[in-house]
């Protein structure tokens, strides 16, 4: 699929927020799963909407997630996501799936929706048992409403270590009819996608069928959500969910649409701007690292050596210690599996050059020091070898990382 990443087919929207296209609907509130902080949300579409999913790869797989792939592979269509954070509901055995199925009639009764449109998400504490009273009490307490305060309230819901919230929504047009589309996901730590620990939930109210939307999302998925990391580990609980409830009144989307550029770039925009601010608020990170690889004999071994090298815990080191050490770059790049041919890597920190076709080149140390105290450290490698390009972003490895992930549970 070639199409033409030109921003000036879309709009970035101030109002950043989930419900921002039609007919879509949320609410947060704290229920008592957590000590004090919001727990408990829900996403509401008027009408059942068009719905596609992407999972967590990891063998063992909470129950909430395997309840939401029901509704997205054999319902196809979505109404309502039911999600708390707090307890992920995972390795809770035969009592975890009843949890979720509990969760799921309770939100269906709540809203008079058929059960089978409802998905439910969980993320927190891994192994232990859901507290279903204040889920129960949370569930009948949630009024879902199109304003921005509620919108707040949901992404505040869906955090765990997360530091900020994280939002997105822009405009494109598509038959000469504005369509939306909107971006909250939650995701700090546990991050190694395919996917990571992480929930992505984003709206649309474009007319597309489930089917083309679950194609799409797979594809734009490994060019996001799959290009980040945060420590390597992937979670059980991982879930990217796109809902489209064609409330924008377009003739349906498919490849063969005039406007699907349109429609494809914008949700590509969504999906990206949410993998990077996970990425950014890493636990206890400080910098966002961007990879960026060309040269490579293929597109897949250029994004395998972009992700191996933000995920590399020596390059991610030293770039906290804000240490100008390219060795640790071509090491992750010589380790990742792909094809190089160490004489033609030319590598570069901040458009700085410091090794070209295999050769060291003189830098000034103060000048990369500087690069490396921004918020923002951006590594490219050209291989030499082929057209492949490829990106994937990270973090920097800090000691708040560690002390965070020693104390989860307490």
């Amino acid at each position: 699929m070639t199409l033409i990443a030109s921003a000036s087919i879309m709009k970035k929207l101030s109002s950043k927020n989930i419900v921002s296209p039609k007919g879509f609907k949320a609410a947060g509130l704290h229920c008592g799963l957590k000590h004090k902080k919001k727990d408990l949300a829900v996403l509401v579409s008027e009408v059942p909407a068009s719905v596609a999913g992407v999972f967590t790869t990891n063998a063992v797989q909470a129950a909430p997630l395997k309840v939401t792939q029901e509704v997205v592979y054999t319902t196809k269509k979505m109404q309502a996501m039911i999600v708390n954070s707090g307890n992920a509901n995972a390795c809770t055995g035969k009592q975890g799936a009843k949890d979720a199925q509990t969760m799921q009639a309770l939100m269906a009764e709540k809203l008079g929706i058929e059960v089978n449109l409802v998905g439910v998400c969980s993320t927190g504490v891994i192994g232990e048992i859901m507290n279903m009273v204040p889920v129960a009490y949370g569930i009948n307490q949630l009024e879902p409403k199109d304003s921005l305060e509620s919108a707040i309230d949901f992404a505040q819901a869906i955090m765990t270590t997360d530091t900020v919230m994280k939002n997105t929504s822009y405009s494109t047009i598509i038959d000469g009819n504005e369509v939306i589309i909107a971006g909250v996901a939650k995701g700090s730590g546990m991050i190694e996608p395919n996917m990571a620990t992480m929930l992505g939930f984003i709206t649309t109210d474009a007319h597309i069928e489930s089917d083309v939307l679950q194609a799409t999302l797979s594809d734009i998925t490994n060019l996001t959500f799959n290009a980040i990391t945060v420590d390597g580990d992937t979670s059980t609980n991982d879930t990217v969910v796109v809902m489209a409830n064609g409330l924008a009144g377009n003739e349906a989307l498919t490849p063969n649409h005039p406007d699907w550029q349109n429609f494809y770039y914008t949700l590509k925009t969504v999906a990206q701007d949410l993998a990077k601010m996970i990425a950014k608020d890493g636990e206890g990170a400080t910098k966002l690292i961007e990879a960026e690889v060309e040269g490579a004999i293929s597109d897949e071994e250029a994004r395998k050596i972009a992700k191996t090298v933000v995920g590399s815990p020596l390059v991610k080191t030293a770039v906290f210690g804000c240490d100008a050490n390219w060795g640790r770059i071509i090491a992750a790049v010589g380790y990742s599996g792909a094809t190089v041919d160490p004489e033609r890597i030319t590598i570069q920190i901040g458009g700085v050059t410091m090794v070209e076709n295999g050769e060291p080149v003189p830098f000034s140390e103060d000048e990369l020091i500087r690069i490396l105290k921004m918020h923002e450290v951006k590594i490219y490698v050209s291989l030499g070898i082929g057209d492949g390009k490829g990106h994937a972003w990270g973090c920097d490895l800090t000691y708040d990382y560690v002390q965070i992930n020693a104390s989860y549970r307490s």
